[in-house]
């Protein structure tokens, strides 16, 4: 009997994206004597996503099938586990039906599962890498590709007399200087997190739902041991973090240094936001809810992930304030040694440029102005406070839903009022400040704040120490020779 791998997809309105992942299968390398089978799961479809995986499926030669799953409330979750119950059995299904011979032919002869997502592709060879990582040791549960955002195409090289103009910008294939601009971003996060991830070892806390190849058996132990109907669960917004802290109980996961996947980037802010508020909230989630009853190893990673934006968010919000009350009292003084943790972390943030895939020349340019690591770091801090409320408050929000919501356009960014607020509150304070000049910059004012800036500039000055050294570190991880 031949070994297989057994790829998962599910789909949900995907008819624009699910020829390309296909694509990216067809163009894979396999090793040698193993099969590839393709499951594509049309998820509550409104559209030709199961005719086009269909045609595409015989177009490049792919032994696919379409499962249609009907009434499905759990969305990615529910679709993969109607993937995995298709081969391995229902257990809520209280006739005990016996295997078909389809289904013990695929459980005797599957040896890998890849879940992947609909719009995502693989680079060649990337099956091929996953799968020599995955059977290198017999206690390997998992194996993730490296992901890579897609640069979008741009808008200006599409004459404006096509014919095809405004199907080509629907597409998603192209996108303006803004939408560029956030996929770099997106881009240069993932290859630092994977260059960290590569320089501790490899070893994952989270086995991404793009590109994850993984052992039968060890989803198996996920199903049997908690008593799940299959290996994906939705108690959490992030799934495939949830299912990977489960495997860590007796498997090792593991990104594969070789093997790349190529997946779509968040194109706007609001976009971004919502799928980071999602992600945000579900690790939150994981770190400190009681209920879902699964811990990682890699947890005080995640929780020194979390002190270090509370830092970044601390020293911005005291330079502003003592920044602010030194000037409106006339107590500022300007220090040279200021600059330095500002070459630091433009050092810092020139290497990442470089070494971010794909990169541009304006990108490291950007980078190492901190023109564009700063505004994306407002950006995380903005997620960071919205999460960490939200956490506080009582109230349960959906992150799938509000996701989908944002990348159909049903929502709106508030952006725009939020900047505006922030420009008049600026303004009214200089206005207030400048009006009271006098009385704010007299003897007796001057000398009781005095104790209170010189009280913040040193606490501000230890915590710049201590993220300067951070940083330092971090170039000195970026010299080993590891690819993003």
């Amino acid at each position: 009997m031949k070994p297989r791998i057994l790829a998962f997809i599910p789909a949900h309105n995907e008819e624009n994206s699910i020829r390309d992942c296909l694509e990216g299968l067809r163009d894979q390398t396999l090793p040698a004597g193993v099969a590839l089978d393709v499951v594509v799961v049309a998820d509550n479809c409104s559209d030709q996503t199961e005719a086009i995986a269909l045609d595409a499926g015989k177009e490049f030669n792919l032994n696919l099938r379409v499962l249609r799953t009907v009434g499905n409330k759990q969305r990615k979750v529910g679709a993969l586990n109607a993937a995995w119950k298709s081969i391995y059995g229902d257990p809520l299904n209280l006739y005990k039906e016996r295997p078909t011979k389809y289904q013990i032919y695929y459980q005797e002869s599957v040896k890998g599962i890849l879940g992947m997502d609909a719009d995502s592709r693989l680079a060649p060879g990337a099956l091929k890498h996953m799968w020599e990582g995955l059977m290198s040791a017999r206690n390997i549960g998992g194996v993730m590709a490296k992901y890579t955002m897609r640069m979008p195409l741009k808008k200006s090289s599409i004459p404006k007399d096509d014919v095809q103009y405004e199907s080509k910008l629907a597409s998603d294939q192209y996108g303006g200087p803004l939408a560029r601009w956030w996929t770099h971003q997106q881009k240069q996060d993932m290859a630092g997190w994977l260059l960290d991830l590569q320089y501790r070892g490899g070893s994952t806390y989270v086995l991404g739902g793009q590109a994850t190849l993984f052992r039968p058996e060890a989803l198996k132990d996920v199903v049997d041991e908690n008593h799940l109907d299959g290996p994906w669960q939705d108690d959490s917004d992030v799934e495939d973090m949830q299912l990977t802290w489960q495997l860590q109980k007796k498997w090792k996961t593991l990104i594969s240094p070789h093997a790349r996947c190529f997946v779509d980037s968040m194109r706007s802010y609001h976009t971004f936001r919502k799928q980071r508020n999602k992600w945000q909230g579900g690790t939150v989630e994981l770190l400190t809810s009681g209920d879902i009853g699964v811990r990682s190893k890699h947890m005080w990673k995640l929780w020194r992930s979390q002190f270090r934006t509370l830092l970044n968010l601390s020293i911005r919000v005291l330079f502003a304030l003592l920044l602010a009350v030194s000037l409106a009292t006339g107590q500022f003084t300007w220090t040279w040694l200021w600059l330095i943790p500002i070459g630091i972390a433009s050092v810092l943030n020139t290497i990442m440029a470089i070494k971010t895939p794909m990169h541009r020349p304006i990108d490291v340019v950007l980078a190492a102005l901190l023109i564009s690591p700063e505004l994306y770091m407002w950006a995380n801090l903005i997620t960071f406070v919205d999460v960490w409320a939200s956490k506080m408050s009582a109230d349960k929000k959906d992150g799938w839903a509000i996701q989908y919501s944002a990348e159909r356009g049903q929502t709106s960014s508030k952006i725009l009022v939020g900047g505006l607020a922030f420009i008049l509150a600026g303004v009214v304070i200089v206005g207030l400040a400048v009006h009271y000049r006098t009385y704010l910059t007299s003897a007796p004012v001057q000398q009781s704040v005095s104790p209170y800036l010189v009280m913040g500039w040193k606490t501000l000055t230890v915590l710049t120490v201590y993220t300067s050294i951070l940083m330092i570190y971090k170039i000195w991880t970026l010299r080993a020779r590891h690819r993003a």
